[in-house]
Formats: structure tokens, C-alpha cells, sequence
């Protein structure tokens, strides 16, 4: 079985740092708490060079959609939902009740939650947009402020366009 060997680079955004990982399979993880010193070349792989430039352009307001190949790790319950939040629109929101119902599961709100909170590729796979039933924010990986950016960010575009 062939080894596979894992990627890594990080580079700045609006809010702070980003750190992208990845193999040839995929995009495995986005970590937005990296700390302004962590900026480096890392071990870089086209495929997250590539997502980079995405998210750039995303940042810019180029860009609203992702489609670089995704290699997350996790339950089959939690691919559900991560598959659910990209089929949120672009500077809208929703709630866990919603996705849980959209998945046919309308009592799994705080599974679709514990879910949302463990996406391990934020932004490309926009769990910002998830937001509590009494439309308040709620938890996010990058922390409340960066979630309050990326909507904000969103809903500012969705307005010019």
C-alpha cells in the first residue's frame, strides 16, 4: 500500500492566518487559528495551491463556490451533513433544525451540530452559515468574530450583486 503523504501551507486572510492540509486524494483540513508568525512556505501540493488561489479569489469577492477535491475524515453521519452545508446558498443562512429535517432526521438537531462543529474544511465547506434557530451566532472553529466576517462578507456581495 502506498504511502500517502500529507501537505501543508499557510498563508493570510482578512481575519488572520490560515493553514491548509492535503494529499493527492484532497483538501483534508482548513485550520483558521494560526497565529500571524505561522505564515510559511510549508510543504506545498498543487492541490492546495490551488484551493488557495479559491479562497483568495473568495476573499475578494470573486468567488462563491469550491471545487477542489475533498478528503475529510469522518463518520458517515457527519459526510451527511457536511454535504448538506454546501448546498446552503452563498450568503444565506440556516439553522440545525433545517439540515436536520432536510436529512429526514428532524430530531437530530444537536447531532447535526456536534457535526457542523467538527467540519474540518470551514469556509469550503461553509458551516458559518449555520446559525441558531432564534437566528443568534453560534460556535465556530475560527471563533465569532471570524463566522460574524465570512457572513458579513457574504451578505455584502449578495447586495451588490
Amino acid at each position: 500500500m502506498a504511502r500517502i503523504y500529507t501537505a501543508y501551507l499557510t498563508a493570510p486572510a482578512p481575519f488572520g492566518v490560515i493553514r491548509l492540509e492535503g494529499h493527492d486524494g484532497g483538501i483534508t483540513s482548513i485550520d483558521l487559528n494560526q497565529q500571524a508568525s505561522a505564515v510559511d512556505a510549508g510543504v506545498s501540493h498543487p492541490l492546495l495551491e490551488r484551493c488557495r488561489e479559491q479562497l483568495e479569489g473568495y476573499f475578494q469577492g470573486q468567488r462563491q463556490t469550491f471545487d477542489v477535491p475533498l478528503a475529510a475524515e469522518g463518520t458517515p453521519f457527519q459526510h451527511q451533513v457536511w454535504a448538506a452545508l454546501r448546498e446552503i446558498p452563498f450568503g444565506e443562512t440556516t439553522s440545525y433544525g433545517a439540515i436536520a429535517s432536510a436529512l429526514g432526521k428532524p430530531a437530530a438537531s444537536r447531532a447535526v451540530g456536534m457535526a457542523n462543529g467538527r467540519n474540518p474544511l470551514p469556509i469550503v465547506v461553509p458551516c458559518h452559515r449555520v446559525i441558531g434557530a432564534n437566528g443568534q451566532l453560534t460556535g465556530y472553529s475560527g471563533g465569532l468574530a471570524c463566522k460574524r466576517w465570512l457572513l458579513e462578507h457574504e451578505q455584502g456581495i449578495n447586495r451588490l450583486t
